[in-house]
């Protein structure tokens, strides 16, 4: 069937491209704060284990939103662990770090996914796509939350 988005088709495989690597990153970020929530050992273990628990649900969720857009757009999302680490500019990290390490790394995943998003708004808006431009900047909301909740800690 037919898309009729009153969008060319070149611009949406174009903003599907980028919001392929968005949730690439987003998946990693997810996978990394599910891993620190699981194998924290610090004296704040209860407060952070919650934290991070509202942390990774939250970016769980913001997959989904993300590849739905993407097959909105009359794309195929990205969905395997190869396709996520071969895309994303993340790092991977292991639970074997001290509370303040895991919640640098959090906080540093979060802003450059901030800088990251800040680039695509003005993208999808110079391309038409205010839809997705729409949902980049309630992302950019969101880490850049998350990023200030991290930072907190210190």
């Amino acid at each position: 069937m037919t898309i009729n988005l009153n969008l060319d088709q070149s611009v949406r495989q174009q903003i599907a491209q980028f919001l392929s690597l968005i949730l690439s990153d987003t998946y990693v970020l997810y996978v990394k704060t599910q891993n620190f929530h699981w194998n924290l050992i610090d004296s704040r273990f209860y407060a952070l284990h919650n934290f991070l628990e509202k942390q990774y649900k939250e970016l769980a969720e913001a997959t989904d939103e993300l590849a739905e857009r993407i097959r909105m757009l009359g794309e195929q999302a990205p969905g395997s662990l190869k396709q996520f680490l071969e895309m994303t500019s993340l790092k991977e990290s292991d639970g074997d770090l001290g509370g303040d390490d895991m919640l640098q790394k959090l906080l540093k995943d979060h802003e450059s996914i901030c800088g990251h998003l800040r680039e695509r708004i003005d993208q999808s808006s110079e391309l038409g796509d205010e839809g997705t431009a729409d949902l980049l900047i309630q992302r950019l909301r969101a880490h850049e939350k998350a990023a200030w909740m991290l930072r907190s800690h210190f």
